[in-house]
């Protein structure tokens, strides 16, 4: 009851952060920007954004590798799947995929799925804000916004210090991740946690633990971080092209800023994809680098970019549902607290 509860809050509050969106634009202007886009450009995006897909599954093979060997066709199965979730869903999710790829691949535990996604979260904020960051430095401020960049500047780099901050504790957690589970595991007890409790505590940090093997493997390391680099050029590429499918004066650079406050926004865990708070936020970043640009365009521009963003993982999501030979009992046991547990209880990885 609570879950239901907790969507329809945030379905309320999607379509509230809508509504503030569109309240005051004419929508007959925005129809028109819509009508006069470049299709070409829009159909090279979408196509790109599929290899995004794609890019996104070799990753996770490669973060997988020290715990487990992996399937990629299931990965990317898995991966179309997650994002059609999140869109429809929102945030919550997040849990279909490491949740839905154990039933595919028999090999992969849920446990690990869900370190290694936690692994690729922070390999994607890292590359994401280092874009940004790396992006702020070559950047001219918009004229009359120099005191409003000055701030963006700030926050941008103290999360790049957060982000490094968070690999270099994850380094030395790994060489010192006997100790620590060692000394969880008293703790533990000395508190009387449950040994179920505990044992679900102790096998997550042992994933954790082998998962960030790979950034004590160079190779791994270096193989994770292309993919990365790779993968986001994958969506700084069709967010420019979405730009110029609309005749906006960008630069590529300027597509980067709009590219990491999108990204942001979509983190707001609303249904629909972050509806509502993509837009507004996709379409406030336009108006703040190009006051020119009428509301009504920046507000066409941002509902495609959010469509090109999501609409192929639709696409490909709905399919490998419906022929993924998938019991929904099975699956809802597994989304349920107590199977959930059991899944995670199983056998934990030595984490050297």
């Amino acid at each position: 009851m609570r879950k239901y509860i907790k969507f329809i809050i945030l379905l309320l509050v999607a379509v509230f952060i809508l509504w503030f969106f569109g309240r005051s634009l004419d929508w007959q202007m925005v129809r028109a920007s819509l009508a006069r886009a470049n299709a070409w450009y829009l159909t090279t995006a979408v196509l790109i954004i599929c290899a995004g897909y794609l890019l996104r599954a070799v990753r996770w093979q490669v973060l997988l590798s020290p715990i487990t060997p992996s399937s990629l066709k299931e990965l990317f199965a898995t991966t179309t799947v997650g994002y059609a979730g999140v869109f429809l869903i929102g945030r919550a999710a997040e849990i279909i995929r490491p949740m839905w790829l154990p039933m595919r691949d028999k090999r992969v535990r849920p446990s690990a799925a869900v370190v290694t996604l936690a692994i690729e979260r922070g390999f994607d904020f890292a590359s994401l804000i280092s874009f940004f960051a790396f992006n702020i430095l070559f950047f001219t401020a918009p004229p009359g916004r120099e005191s409003e960049f000055e701030f963006v500047e700030i926050v941008g780099f103290l999360m790049l210090a957060g982000v490094l901050a968070g690999f270099i504790f994850l380094f030395f957690y790994q060489r010192i991740s006997d100790r620590f589970i060692g000394w969880t595991e008293r703790v533990c007890r000395k508190l009387r946690i449950p040994a179920r409790i505990r044992k679900i505590i102790v096998s997550i940090l042992k994933h954790l633990a082998a998962a960030v093997g790979v950034l004590r493997n160079w190779r791994q390391f270096m193989l994770a971080t292309f993919w990365t680099l790779t993968l986001w050029f994958s969506i700084a590429i069709p967010t420019w092209l979405v730009l110029l499918a609309f005749d906006m004066p960008f630069t590529f650079a300027d597509s980067l800023f709009i590219m990491g406050i999108a990204a942001f926004s979509s983190l707001i865990p609303t249904p629909g994809g972050a509806a509502g708070a993509f837009h507004t936020g996709t379409a406030a970043s336009i108006l703040f680098l190009n006051s020119s640009i009428s509301r009504e365009d920046a507000a066409a521009a941002s509902i495609v970019m959010h469509l090109v963003y999501f609409a192929p993982a639709i696409v490909f999501g709905l399919y490998y549902f419906v022929h993924g030979d998938i019991s929904v009992e099975r699956f809802r046991s597994l989304l349920s607290s107590e199977h959930a547990v059991e899944e995670i209880e199983s056998d934990a990885p030595d984490p050297k």
